[in-house]
């Protein structure tokens, strides 16, 4: 079997593992969906901030939520190497002829994919009760924001994945990701603009990758211009070079066979 066939072999059972796990799939789609009914609708009808580029605080929010479904989704699906470290299949798969950073592509694969999906899912979801601009049309729109949510997620799933081969238990990895993301998600422009943010707030916004995803996002859903954005060449450029820097971070490291609270 060529290690091509052999990373899509593992990466097909990784998902095919998430499919059968319901409550992380359901769980990983509906409190995005959830967040985004009830804080989107509540502040839009309780602050009425028509000043938001969006014009109602709920079109503004799927942006960030999208973003933090895939933050969300890459990390608990990267989790899965314990899963597989702790039940001895890790070291069955490291025994085969194929290099370690064949099985850690194949598992990585899996992670991006299932991050992808599940933040297009709620996209999709969401776009039917949002009034979009769509400045690009439906398909380009579409186009724009899948690119996005794909980036985003390579750079995601190599972080996950070089920090899984290193912090020893599943306990560790998910605090120190949640240490890392949460203020990253927080000052990537998700929930509040960045525009009227102090001035050392906007410095750590603008160093956060994050803001360019979600730019890159509100740009291809409800933007009617592109004045007050960053841009899709920025966009793309940072979330491109980073997603693949990343990305060969993550494959380049050879997991350990440690067992959890060893």
């Amino acid at each position: 079997m060529s290690g091509v066939r052999a990373a899509a072999a593992i990466a097909l059972r990784d998902l095919k593992s998430v499919a059968r796990a319901r409550s992380q799939l359901y769980s990983s789609v509906l409190t995005p969906l959830l967040f985004l009914v009830f804080l989107g609708n509540g502040v839009s009808h309780g602050l009425e901030p028509a000043a938001l580029p969006a014009g109602n605080f709920t079109a503004y929010l799927v942006a960030g939520t999208v973003v933090m479904t895939s933050v969300f989704s890459s990390t608990f699906s990267s989790a899965s190497y314990y899963r597989d470290r702790d039940s001895g299949f890790l070291r069955l798969l490291l025994s085969s002829p194929h290099s370690p950073r064949t099985v850690m592509l194949g598992k990585s694969l899996a992670a991006m994919t299932i991050g992808a999906l599940q933040a297009a899912l709620v996209l999709a979801v969401a776009a039917p009760f949002v009034d979009f601009g769509w400045q690009y049309g439906i398909g380009g729109g579409i186009a724009l924001a899948l690119l996005t949510v794909v980036l985003l997620s390579l750079m995601l799933t190599g972080l996950a994945q070089a920090l899984a081969t290193r912090v020893h238990s599943m306990q560790g990895f998910h605090l120190v990701m949640n240490l890392a993301l949460f203020p990253l998600l927080f000052f990537s422009g998700a929930f509040f603009p960045v525009d009227g943010l102090p001035a050392w707030m906007k410095v750590l916004a603008y160093v956060n990758p994050l803001t360019y995803a979600v730019d890159g996002l509100q740009l291809a859903t409800y933007a009617t211009g592109s004045g007050s954005f960053i841009g899709y060449g920025i966009d793309f450029a940072v979330l491109g070079v980073l997603g693949a820097a990343v990305y060969g971070l993550g494959l380049s490291r050879v997991p350990k066979l440690t067992y959890s609270g060893e």
